[in-house]
C-alpha cells in the first residue's frame, strides 16, 4: 500500500538556512567598511552613527510592532530592561566601535569582535562562576594570539593610534558581551525578534538624541555619499542581516548558524582589501586563521 503524500515527511534542505546564515554574516563585515569609507569625507563618528540610526529606526519600530502583534503589552520592569539592554547592546557598543574604526582597520575591529563568545564565557564566569572547560581556556589562547599577531602590526605601522582603537573596540565587544549576558530572561518573554526590535529603536533615539547634545544642527550637512553609505549601513549591514541571521538560527539551530558566520573575518579582510586598500599580509592571513580556529575550538568545548 502506497503512503498518501500528506503522510510522507521529509527534511527540509539546509542550503536556504545556510545561504541566509552566510549573507547574514556577510553583511554584518560589511558595517565597517561602509564607516571606514565614509570616514573620507570628513564626518566624524558622532554625526555618521546619527545618520545609520535615524535610518534604521523605522525599521527596527516596524520589526518590534510585527513581532509584538497580540502579545502582552511590556510591563514597568519589562521596560527598563530593554531601556538597559537597548543601552548597553546597541547604543554604547556601536559608538564605541564607530569611535575605534577611526584609528584601526577593518580586519582587525572585525576579528576583535568576533571575540565576542569568550567575553561571554568570562563575564559568566565572574558573575555566576559558570565553569570553565580547559579546552577553552585553550580556544581563548589561540583566537587572543591571533588578534595580538595582527595588533602587533598595526601597532608598528600606527602608534598610539592603533592601540587606542583596540581599546575601544574592545570596549564595545565587552558592551555587547553584557547586553548578551542579561537578555536570556527578557529574551524568553518577549522573543527574541521582539527585543532586538524594541532595544535597537531605544539606541536608536540615544544615538539621535546625542547629536542633537553634542553637535549643532549645522553638523548634519555632511556629503551626499556619507548619506548614501549610512542608507546602506542602516539597510543592508544592520537591520536586514539580524532578520537573516534570526531565520538562519530558525531554520538550522543556534550552533550551525554560528558556524556559517565564521566567514565574517574573511568577508571583512576581503572587502577591506579590495574596496580600503587595506594591505593583506601573511601576518593577516595568520592572525585571522588562528583567531577562526580558536573560536571554532572554544564552541566545541562548550558543548554539552
Amino acid at each position: 500500500m502506497r503512503t498518501p503524500p500528506s503522510a510522507t515527511s521529509s527534511p527540509s534542505p539546509a542550503w536556504p538556512g545556510l545561504m541566509l546564515a552566510l549573507i547574514g554574516a556577510i553583511g554584518f563585515s560589511g558595517k565597517a567598511i561602509i564607516v571606514k569609507l565614509a570616514y573620507r569625507y570628513g564626518v566624524d563618528a558622532v554625526t555618521l552613527i546619527m545618520y545609520r540610526m535615524l535610518f534604521a529606526l523605522p525599521l527596527f519600530v516596524g520589526m518590534a510592532w510585527w513581532s509584538g502583534r497580540g502579545k502582552p503589552a511590556l510591563s514597568r520592569k519589562d521596560w527598563l530592561g530593554v531601556v538597559g539592554l537597548g543601552f548597553t547592546g546597541y547604543y554604547l557598543a556601536s559608538f564605541l566601535d564607530f569611535l575605534g574604526l577611526a584609528y584601526i582597520s577593518a580586519s582587525l575591529e572585525r576579528l576583535i569582535l568576533y571575540l565576542n563568545p569568550t567575553f561571554v564565557m568570562a563575564l559568566g564566569w565572574l558573575m555566576y562562576q559558570r565553569k570553565v572547560r580547559p579546552l577553552q581556556m585553550l580556544g581563548m589562547a589561540i583566537s587572543y594570539g591571533g588578534v595580538l599577531l595582527v595588533f602587533g602590526m598595526e601597532l608598528t605601522a600606527q602608534g598610539a593610534d592603533a592601540a587606542l582603537g583596540t581599546l575601544l573596540v574592545f570596549g564595545s565587544a565587552l558592551s555587547y558581551a553584557l547586553y548578551l549576558v542579561y537578555s536570556g530572561e527578557l529574551v524568553r518573554r518577549l522573543g527574541s525578534l521582539r527585543l532586538v526590535g524594541l532595544a535597537s529603536s531605544v539606541a536608536c533615539v540615544l544615538c539621535i538624541a546625542q547629536f542633537l547634545l553634542l553637535r549643532p544642527l549645522g553638523a548634519a550637512a555632511v556629503a551626499p555619499e556619507v548619506i548614501w553609505l549610512s542608507l546602506l549601513n542602516a539597510s543592508a549591514c544592520t537591520v536586514m542581516p539580524v532578520l537573516m541571521v534570526m531565520m538562519a538560527v530558525e531554520r538550522l539551530g543556534a550552533s550551525l548558524a554560528s558556524q556559517a558566520g565564521m566567514v565574517g573575518p574573511m568577508a571583512t579582510i576581503a572587502m577591506g582589501a579590495l574596496l580600503l586598500g587595506e594591505p593583506f599580509t601573511v601576518w593577516v592571513a595568520l592572525g585571522t586563521a588562528l583567531v577562526i580556529a580558536g573560536i571554532y575550538v572554544f564552541a566545541r568545548a562548550g558543548r554539552p
